[in-house]
């Protein structure tokens, strides 16, 4: 190979890297993981196992035989119907024909309902046809069908909930007033998300995944924390996904805690005890992709997250790939080569 291997960076474009510059940029990516992480960073065997990958001359790879793992999609019905700006294929189908199609053509292993705007406040004033739907589509389906959507805190704030954007307030340097409206949004969320939940599991949804946790902060991540900790009283076979939105907790609010942890700045690693024991069955580490480093820098980085958040998890790891995060280029429609490549490393380092 003249010009050298091919290779995606984090914005999806096209270089070719020499095998040195590959193996600089694994060693430079699970070192920034293992630096802000406090963590390990990855073996030497390890290295080279994510260089072997990435210079596989093959366009596609996989995983070797015995090493697969479950394949499943979070709202894959826009997937079907939805359009090129949400990497969908613009073909007209109902949910009822998304779920189906990735049920007996995709071949998943499990599917998930959601609603078009896939938050739960949008959610609850029309979560009587959502219930409608969920119990025609489990009428047709095999697969497990969960129920999914985003905690979204962001939309209790005004122009489009009732508290006032605590954004705006800290400017004013009214920091206790901010910290006030986060923890009446913090409230008002876990309610919903109960009341929600409480619904559709009773309209036979095998279970439920929060999708995007903490986007707002560590106050999303508190009222979801305590969301899921009352679902499983109220429902202990209740089946509950939970996957984050960054690898680490933005620390709006500064101060809530969980089981006498501080939420502010958890690492993957730190994330998943929390979720097991509030209760989830699964967990959906996130590491987010940088647009100007390199996919080998990039998962690399991802790997070393996951990896230690594998070790400290008490529940089952179900890595979150896809646009921007787990290594995989931060594009709308990722490139195939790429996303094979980091399943594969996911998998198998």
């Amino acid at each position: 190979m003249a010009k050298g291997y091919r290779i995606r960076m984090g914005d999806s474009t096209t270089e070719y890297h020499s095998k040195d510059r590959i193996m600089e940029d694994i060693e430079a990516g699970t070192n920034d993981a293992a630096e802000l992480g406090g963590i390990p960073a990855l073996s030497d065997d390890d290295k080279e196992k994510i260089a072997d990958i990435l210079m596989s001359p093959q366009k596609m790879v996989s995983v070797d035989a015995g090493n697969e793992v479950p394949v499943t999609h979070d709202i894959g019905t826009l997937r079907i119907d939805g359009d090129q700006g949400n990497s969908g294929t613009g073909i007209p189908a109902s949910r009822l024909t998304g779920v189906m199609t990735h049920e007996r053509a995709f071949g998943t292993d499990t599917m998930e309902l959601g609603h078009i705007d896939y938050s739960f406040k949008p959610v609850k004033p029309v979560v009587s046809q959502e219930c409608q739907t969920m119990e025609v589509c489990q009428q047709n389906m095999t697969v497990p069908l969960m129920y999914g959507a985003m905690p979204n805190m962001g939309l209790y704030y005004q122009p489009d909930g009732p508290f006032k954007n605590p954004s705006d307030i800290m400017r004013e340097f009214k920091l206790q007033e901010a910290k006030e409206q986060i923890e009446g949004a913090a409230d008002e969320l876990t309610n919903d998300m109960i009341w929600t939940v409480d619904k559709l599991y009773k309209s036979a949804a095998d279970g439920v995944n929060f999708d995007t946790i903490a986007a707002a902060g560590d106050g999303e991540f508190y009222a979801t924390l305590n969301a899921i900790e009352a679902l499983r009283k109220r429902f202990p076979n209740m089946y509950i996904e939970a996957g984050m939105a960054s690898e680490s907790i933005l620390g709006m609010h500064g101060e809530f805690e969980y089981d006498g942890t501080t939420l502010a700045g958890l690492w993957p690693h730190e994330q998943a005890p929390l979720l097991g024991k509030a209760g989830a069955n699964l967990f959906g580490p996130v590491c987010n992709t940088s647009t100007g480093h390199s996919t080998s820098w990039n998962l690399a980085r991802a790997v070393t997250f996951v990896k230690s958040a594998v070790e400290s998890s008490p529940i089952p790891c179900h890595v979150n790939m896809g646009m921007g995060v787990g290594g995989i280029p931060m594009f709308e429609t990722p490139p195939v080569d790429a996303v094979t490549r980091c399943s594969k490393a996911m998998v198998e380092v």
